[in-house]
């Protein structure tokens, strides 16, 4: 089966055209600069209510400006997604309003952009003559199933609203593959961090948050007693997984979902050590911060870690970085980058 050294050498032979939602935002913009990189043309929609306008035109500004079309707009809008979706060959859809508290504080607004969009986003691609269609899901969608690892055909009952969104949209992927023949591939992510991910504001990632408090020599907070743990994954697994999901010719593959981390574990104690030794080790100082610690946030589960044998067996998925080595050049990143 096909690697994903090969799928990067066959990127580099040869030009398609690519859509990205949600361009402007973590997942999105790391993607748009993989694929320029490889020379690939990429039509990136955002609404920029939580992409980063300026920051995706700075990667942009890097490469050849007729590689790249922007389109601001919002997938609610179905005749925007017609018109994103022209002469396109492969969509890597990312747009979606993330974050359970968000979700929480607003269900209307994340039920709209992430299943009303999502919907959209599906009857136009459908509609129109595209080879694969990838989609953001979420380990959200294993909901109060609490054993591990996580199996993709084992769920439980959602425990938020964001994480009903994502589960929805599997249930339509799931339908539109039946009655219309149209396969999709979901991509469920498990706490994905790196580079260009959010740092400020109410619900930003808590990775970058910390990093930026610890950076800045300012207390940060854990919710709960440190022990709850997350599967992390750093952005390069998650860029590998959409590009070999978008360019398999493995016909069994496409039509399912798939578990996207490393398979590990990390504590919230020991992610706040790590990030904190590498900080200490980059700068060559002593920071002395301690965590505080608050009460558990409502709709959280207490741990999780993947099973991605299934991604490895139909995708050969191979995760380049465990935790421990995105860890740090993500830290590295955020300080080469300070402003």
């Amino acid at each position: 089966m096909k690697n994903f050294s090969y799928y990067i050498n066959h990127l580099k032979k040869n030009q398609y055209s690519w859509l990205i939602t949600g361009a402007g935002g973590f997942i999105g913009s790391n993607l748009v600069n993989f694929l320029l990189n490889l020379n690939q043309k990429i039509v990136g929609l955002d609404n920029f209510s939580l992409g980063i306008k300026g920051e995706l035109l700075e990667i942009i500004s890097r490469y050849n400006k007729n590689l790249f079309t922007l389109i601001e707009g919002d997938i609610i809008d179905k005749n925007t997604c017609i018109s994103a979706l022209k002469d396109v060959d492969f969509v890597l859809h990312q747009a979606a309003l993330g974050s359970v508290p968000r979700s929480i504080s607003d269900p209307f607004s994340s039920n709209e952009a992430n299943i009303s969009g999502f919907l959209n986003m599906l009857i136009s691609a459908r509609d129109s003559n595209i080879k694969n269609f990838i989609y953001a899901s979420s380990s959200s969608t294993y909901g109060d199933h609490e054993a591990l690892p996580k199996v993709e055909s084992v769920i439980g009952k959602p425990k938020n609203p964001y994480s009903i969104t994502k589960f929805v949209n599997e249930l339509y992927a799931d339908t539109f593959a039946e009655h219309y023949n149209f396969k999709t591939i979901g991509l469920r992510y498990f706490n994905v961090f790196g580079p260009r991910q959010r740092e400020n504001g109410d619900y930003a990632a808590v990775i970058p948050k910390w990093i930026k408090n610890i950076l800045n020599k300012q207390d940060i907070e854990i919710y709960g007693d440190g022990e709850t743990s997350r599967d992390f994954c750093f952005i390069e697994n998650a860029i590998q997984a959409n590009i070999i999901s978008a360019l398999t010719e493995n016909e069994n593959a496409k039509g399912h979902v798939y578990n996207i981390s490393v398979g590990g574990q990390t504590s919230l104690n020991h992610l706040f050590s790590m990030i904190h030794n590498n900080i200490e080790k980059s700068l060559g100082e002593r920071i002395k911060i301690k965590p505080i610690y608050k009460d558990f946030r409502p709709g959280d589960i207490r741990h999780s870690r993947a099973d991605i044998s299934k991604a490895k067996k139909l995708l050969n998925y191979v995760p380049s970085h465990n935790v421990k080595k995105g860890i740090k050049e993500t830290v590295n990143w955020y300080i080469e980058n300070r402003k």
